[in-house]
């Protein structure tokens, strides 16, 4: 098959990396989930305590990172980060990060290390990419994009379940919290906020499975082939 790429956007707990996962799986394409990228630098300014009002200091953190994104789907989550040669994988999704991360996003030269680096990531095509600019920044070429959104409830029930899953003790009020608060940073900030590229296909999975997801997105990348758009 040709090497396309395939942008995904969304919200915290929109299901973008399983479906995403999914995809990646089906088509034989790379999974590439730049959401960890700036987990991973959040990860690191906690364990260096810079300040997170602080640009200069998270820029310093994340200019001097020495981090490695493994693809690897048969982790449950697609790949392995490595920060100063330890997987860090298991950590990105703790509740310290998850509050921190959008603090850490919304600087625009942190956002313009790690956009051209993503970039670099898909120049060879086979790349299903998620986050929260990929069809309006960092891919604005990609043939197949995709919003992904689910009801704000819906979507801290499926983080909490995924805190349990990986054995975290997590308060349910917390990971509506963090999906409140990573809403309104992510959607209010003046770089790249997060919104639907102009030739986006907006999926509401609120109330749909995996599987339903997964098959309508297949339907729209085999309908345009078929229009002769890519």
């Amino acid at each position: 098959m040709e090497k396309f790429n395939i942008a995904i956007d969304g919200p915290a707990g929109s299901g973008k990396s399983t479906i995403a996962i999914s995809l990646a799986k089906i088509l034989g394409f790379i999974y590439i989930d730049t959401g960890a990228m700036y987990r991973a630098a959040a990860w690191k300014a906690l364990k260096e305590n810079a300040g997170f009002n602080d640009e200069e200091a998270l820029l310093a953190v994340t200019g001097k990172l020495k981090m490695k994104i493994q693809p690897d789907l048969e982790h449950p989550v697609g790949y392995r980060v490595f920060v100063d040669g330890k997987e860090i994988t298991g950590e990105l999704t703790s509740p310290e990060v998850s509050l921190k991360v959008s603090l850490l996003a919304k600087v625009s030269p942190i956002r313009r290390i790690l956009v051209e680096q993503q970039r670099r990531m898909a120049e060879s095509g086979g790349v299903v990419m998620t986050g929260r600019d990929i069809g309006t920044v960092v891919l604005r070429d990609a043939p197949v994009k995709i919003f992904l959104t689910a009801s704000a409830g819906e979507r801290a029930r499926r983080r909490f379940l995924q805190m349990e899953d990986e054995g975290r003790a997590v308060d349910p009020a917390l990971a509506n919290e963090s999906v409140k608060v990573r809403d309104k940073i992510d959607s209010s900030r003046e770089d790249s906020p997060l919104k639907p590229a102009e030739d986006a296909v907006i999926i509401d999975s609120t109330s749909m499975t995996i599987d339903e997801v997964v098959n309508k997105i297949l339907e729209i990348i085999g309908s345009r082939r078929k229009a002769g758009e890519f």
